[in-house]
């Protein structure tokens, strides 16, 4: 087992004037069937990262060491955009392809996360993702998924070949169609997503998601306010339930204080006036969660400038 994960925060001023409060964790382990660990996590804000490696030996541990390293150096530079992102991909690959002990054949590694864009008058979450690692979102006690799996069976569920059931335990369900590798380009996809006041973010690789549904990825952040007691809660459902592979997990809470205070004087506000409209707070579509909403209107939007 892991050392246990301790939750860290930062207080951030946006650009509306309202401060964020952001708590976070993050925790990997080996699991019980791998020798080693090839997941590597970087949480060094405004940065919210997993990859997860593969290759022969320690191909994959290099791999998203690699990865990792690049964007850590990144962030002590102090810009985190697209193009800062992709420039340190390409670095993360020349650094694979040059070790000595990787080889260009299946040696690669996952990268997605979430980063907070403040430079902009609306600050935006802007998640990212190569491979099939994945960002949750929790919003309005809903989950959903806020990247697509760069993998061979979402290709066929898209296409229509296979259900989302049958994908869950498909045979080819570990060969993805994306990777950071000497044989691979390093341009992530990205989704922008508002900043919003009780929101959760989980990243983490496959090796939660073989062994945790959605619904019990929810059932322990309903658990645990907390992201520590949240992701070790993780943690141990996905080692007992197997722990096949590596298992990489970290919690992102968002707080903005301010904001609930500006939405109850609003709703105030419409009350008073009895204006029915100007009540409705939530923008989602009727008979869609928040969660789902902001994954639906985000996706497909390229940030890169």
């Amino acid at each position: 087992m892991s050392d246990a994960p301790t939750t860290q925060s930062q207080t951030v001023a946006l650009p509306t004037g309202l401060d964020a409060v952001l708590t976070w964790a993050g925790v990997t382990d080996r699991g019980r069937k791998r020798d080693i660990n090839q997941d590597a996590l970087l949480t060094a804000y405004p940065l919210f990262v997993v990859a997860d490696g593969m290759g022969g030996h320690i191909g994959g541990e290099i791999a998203s060491a690699s990865a990792i390293d690049r964007l850590q150096r990144m962030v002590r530079k102090g810009e985190v955009s697209p193009q800062s992102i992709e420039r340190a991909l390409v670095k993360a690959v020349r650094d694979i392809g040059e070790h000595p002990d990787t080889t260009d054949e299946g040696t690669g590694t996952t990268v997605t996360g979430v980063y907070l864009d403040v430079t902009d008058k609306d600050a935006a979450w802007v998640a990212l993702n190569i491979g099939d690692s994945r960002v949750y979102l929790q919003r309005d006690d809903a989950l959903a998924q806020i990247t697509t799996d760069h993998s061979l069976v979402q290709e066929l569920v898209a296409a229509g070949r296979l259900s989302p059931e049958e994908a869950e335990n498909h045979p080819y369900g570990n060969v993805i169609t994306r990777a950071v590798g000497p044989s691979e380009g390093a341009v992530p996809d990205y989704v922008r997503i508002d900043v919003r006041d009780g929101d959760r973010f989980v990243i983490c690789s496959d090796g939660l998601t073989k062994e945790l549904t959605d619904y019990g990825i929810l059932h322990f952040l309903r658990l645990h306010a907390e992201p520590a007691a949240a992701a070790e809660a993780m943690l141990e459902a996905a080692l007992e339930n197997g722990g096949r592979d590596n298992v990489t997990i970290v919690v992102l809470n968002v707080a903005v204080p301010g904001q609930r205070a500006e939405s109850e004087s609003d709703e105030g506000a419409a009350a008073e006036t009895g204006s029915e409209d100007g009540a409705r707070s939530d923008a989602s579509p009727e008979g869609a969660s928040g969660a789902e909403a902001a994954a639906d209107s985000s996706t497909g939007d390229d940030s890169r400038g």
